[in-house]
């Protein structure tokens, strides 16, 4: 009696399990391939600019310009790589890196320091930091005038900060990077247990030794990813580069854009170098690909 009892009351459980999971399975495949489908369009979307430059650069004048479009060069050239990085692209390339990289170090050497001032002490109140951050919705169009009249007199004084300078690019983009980075970092240096540091105040440890021996190494991942950030901007800024160069401190972008003009375009020449400013943004991205990942996960979702 008890063993018909058993197995009728274990009877209904695996048809009922059964018949679940022949009701979820078609569904989770339909998802699925929605899914991989709509991933699929979005990568095409996105990867679809980046491929036709790089096609571009290996292809001669008569198949970039052809219509209908070669979509695959028939003779891949270097012959543009080789024509545009003689004529102006080392230059370019050496400007950017020297400003990007400063502007880069500076603004994460400053940013740091006052979002970790923002986090442990509470500098300026607890809206300060977005009034900080909402600095960098102002248009960069409306300060060109006023940067430009200043750069201007100070070329005056000293040529190396005026006007056509690294200097001054580096001072522009710092400034402008300062609200991203102070914002970010304060998040990064919130998620860091402040019981950890007060152990080492306890211990003797002043403020800033505190800060560079303990809370800086926890918040390396969020560092990378900022300073990531920072350096995009820098490489890729346009409205203040071609204002406030001419020939000594051109960057790339200026570089690439002075292919284009009213006696025709060059876009060979503008794809390749296009493609050279690519391959550092690339290669960074790959090498600190793993604590980028992080990094953005560590605190930045904390306001």
């Amino acid at each position: 009696m008890s063993a018909v009892t058993s197995h009728a009351g274990t009877l209904p459980r695996p048809q009922l399990h059964i018949r679940t999971a022949s009701r979820r399975d078609p569904w989770r495949g339909v998802r699925t391939v929605l899914r991989y489908t709509v991933l699929l369009i979005v990568l095409v979307f996105c990867l679809f600019p980046i491929l036709w430059v790089v096609a571009t650069s290996v292809k001669l004048p008569s198949e970039y310009l052809r219509n209908p479009p070669v979509w695959i060069p028939e003779h891949p050239t270097l012959v543009h790589f080789g024509n545009v990085m003689a004529q102006k692209g080392n230059l370019a390339l050496k400007n950017s890196v020297i400003i990007s990289t400063g502007a880069t170090i500076f603004s994460m050497l400053v940013g740091s320091l006052a979002a970790y001032s923002l986090a442990r002490l509470d500098t300026g109140g607890r809206h300060f930091a977005f009034w900080l951050l909402s600095q960098r919705l102002m248009p960069p169009v409306v300060l060109v005038v006023p940067f430009f009249l200043l750069l201007r007199d100070l070329g005056r004084i000293n040529p190396a900060l005026g006007l056509d300078s690294h200097a001054a690019l580096i001072a522009l983009y710092t400034v402008f990077n300062l609200p991203f980075v102070i914002w970010m970092m304060r998040s990064y240096f919130a998620a860091v247990p402040a019981e950890i540091e007060e152990s080492a105040l306890v211990d003797g440890a002043t403020r800033l030794k505190a800060f560079r021996g303990i809370t800086l190494p926890l918040a390396v991942p969020g560092l990378i990813a900022t300073g990531t950030f920072a350096f995009i901007f820098s490489w890729m800024e346009f409205l203040f580069a071609v204002v406030f160069t001419r020939t000594k401190a051109v960057t790339l972008p200026v570089a690439i854009a002075g292919f284009s003009g009213s006696q025709g375009s060059n876009w060979g020449q503008a794809s390749a170098l296009a493609v050279v400013a690519m391959l550092p943004v690339f290669g960074l991205a790959m090498l600190v690909q793993r604590h980028f990942v992080r990094g953005l996960t560590l605190g930045a979702v904390r306001g």
